[in-house]
């Protein structure tokens, strides 16, 4: 199949802030944003041409050291249009959508050690002729001089995307509930985090095609979860002149949503996913030197061959990779970097044809990285008024 992709882009904006009379403060913007794709897809031609605005005013109050307010409005505009051509057929799709929204926030101290912040979100589409109340809350602990536990509670809606609705409009919002709970601990160069937390998805679009089509059926009926861990901890402290930080996820999560036959976990999570990464300053070589290891379990996929729905999985990722920086002078640094060094084979995934061979089975290509290694040289000069300023904690 013949393709051909070609993107322009132009995005403004502009803000302004200021400090009122009697605590009061305001800030306020706009943006503006123009996308046109044009694709080629063996002998049809598509054309998609999206602009959009997004106008913003926030206002704030600093009533005491334990009360703060804030709030304001949103407005949001799109036009989406794409003209479909080919030899036999030829037609435009499209939709316009303005979004208002209001929104008010509020941080209460009770003491030094609890803390909560309430909010309140109202949102109207215009095209979806739908009104939706988000509310969200968040509730923060100090445990200790360096500690502090939280737990977090929201409701978030959004619009379905471009390529549902240039196709039909009779859709709700998709929605999503979080529960977050949050431990932090930080003292002298130390962090600790981890995170647990369960999202519901609802409303999610569902068509029954392939691939989304004008004839495609469409309904809000799809729904899934997502819940977790997340730990972090980095160090600067234990080993003179060494900083290295570990992270780990765990993410279970299933949906039942877009073409899916069943509810599946979707191909782009892995459960577990891993990293470490160390850098070490060799002050009489002027040096950085660092290396990282990036783990993550395989991913699902469908096999024609076994049937189910995404329930093989592929293998494991793994990468480790090797940098280098050298401080030419306080705002000049050489760098180098190596990744992938000991050429693991990862995998993407796998690509199936469409239609079995002469004895029944479906063949299939390996998607594998365009190389196994990559090799990055650059040099970064950092100017600013502080002659000391460079990007070498960046790196």
């Amino acid at each position: 199949m013949r393709f051909g992709l070609n993107n322009k882009n132009l995005y403004i904006n502009t803000s302004y802030q200021d400090f009122l009379e009697r605590d009061w403060s305001i800030q306020t913007g706009i943006s503006f944003a123009n996308d046109q794709s044009d694709i080629k897809i063996n002998t049809s031609e598509i054309e998609d041409v999206e602009n959009s605005a997004h106008l913003k005013i926030t206002l704030k109050k600093y009533f005491s050291s334990r009360y703060k307010l804030n709030f304001g409005a949103e407005y949001f505009i799109t036009n989406f249009k794409e003209n479909y051509t080919d030899a036999n057929f030829e037609n435009t799709y499209g939709f316009d959508n303005n979004i208002f929204s209001t929104f008010a926030e509020t941080d209460i101290f009770f003491s030094k050690n609890f803390a909560t912040k309430i909010g309140l979100r109202g949102e109207y589409s215009q095209l979806l002729e739908e009104f939706n109340l988000s509310p969200r809350l968040s509730l923060a602990y100090k445990s200790g001089s360096n500690s502090q536990f939280s737990l977090a509670y929201g409701e978030f809606f959004q619009n379905p995307k471009n390529e549902y609705l240039k196709f039909n409009t009779d859709f709700t919002a998709e929605k999503t509930t979080h529960y977050i709970a949050n431990y932090q601990y930080v003292k002298n160069k130390q962090i600790f985090r981890a995170e647990a937390y369960y999202k519901d998805y609802g409303s999610l679009v569902k068509y029954n095609t392939d691939f989304t089509l004008p004839t495609s059926t469409y309904e809000n009926t799809g729904n899934g979860f997502a819940k977790g861990l997340d730990v972090f901890w980095r160090d600067n402290k234990t080993i003179k002149n060494t900083e290295y930080w570990m992270s780990y996820s765990y993410l279970d999560t299933e949906r039942n949503y877009q073409n899916y036959p069943t509810t599946a976990t979707p191909n782009f999570a892995s459960k577990h996913n891993a990293s470490l990464v160390v850098k070490r300053w060799v002050e009489n070589w002027k040096s950085q030197i660092g290396f990282s290891y990036n783990y993550a379990s395989g991913r699902n996929y469908t096999d024609p061959n076994k049937g189910g729905f995404l329930t093989e999985q592929a293998k494991s990722f793994n990468s480790l990779n090797l940098n280098y920086a050298y401080l030419i002078s306080p705002q000049k640094i050489l760098y180098l970097s190596v990744s992938n060094v000991l050429g693991s084979k990862n995998v993407n995934g796998y690509q199936y044809a469409d239609q079995p061979n002469t004895e029944g089975i479906f063949d299939r290509r390996t998607i594998t990285p365009a190389a196994d290694r990559f090799f990055f040289i650059g040099f970064f000069w950092t100017i600013s008024k502080n002659k000391n300023d460079n990007q070498l904690d960046n790196l």
